[in-house]
């Protein structure tokens, strides 16, 4: 193969900024009503959170998770750039964040594990988180009877 010194080799690369003004702006409103959906749950949930079941409110933060998880994507996907890129180049960061994600739950129940259980082990921790501390009066007798010595 032999190339001509003269010959110059270039890339096309059509850039269409309209269409790309078109996916922000588009995008944005996605979030923007996401967000706007989560909140009306979450202030739904909130206000009414004694009239509703247990079921419900499961019900409704499972919900808002959901949410949640749908404009974590869409972020990644179009304002870090990774809607175009190669799989591999995806995988290499959804993996180590699934990970991530995966650690922080362990953590929680490792957590919430390690409280339930201390009780059970620990007699004296649990005699003494079920003691009640009585309030003092700040003018009390016996408090004035120890400040004179």
């Amino acid at each position: 193969m032999h190339q001509d010194n003269n010959t110059e080799i270039t890339f096309h690369h059509e850039y269409d900024r309209e269409a790309s003004k078109k996916e922000v702006i588009k995008i944005t409103v996605i979030l923007s009503v996401i967000t706007l959906i989560e909140l009306a749950l979450g202030f739904w949930m909130y206000l009414s959170h004694h009239s509703l079941g247990a079921f419900m409110v499961m019900l409704i933060k499972g919900v808002i998770l959901i949410l949640m998880l749908a404009k974590a994507f869409y972020i990644v996907a179009y304002f870090m750039h990774l809607k175009h890129e190669l799989k591999n180049m995806i995988m290499t960061i959804v993996v180590p964040l699934l990970l991530f994600v995966w650690f922080i739950i362990a953590f929680l129940y490792e957590g919430n594990s390690y409280k339930n259980l201390k009780n059970t082990y620990d007699p004296y921790h649990k005699e003494q988180s079920e003691i009640k501390v009585e309030k003092k009066e700040q003018g009390s007798k016996e408090h004035d009877a120890h400040s004179s010595h």
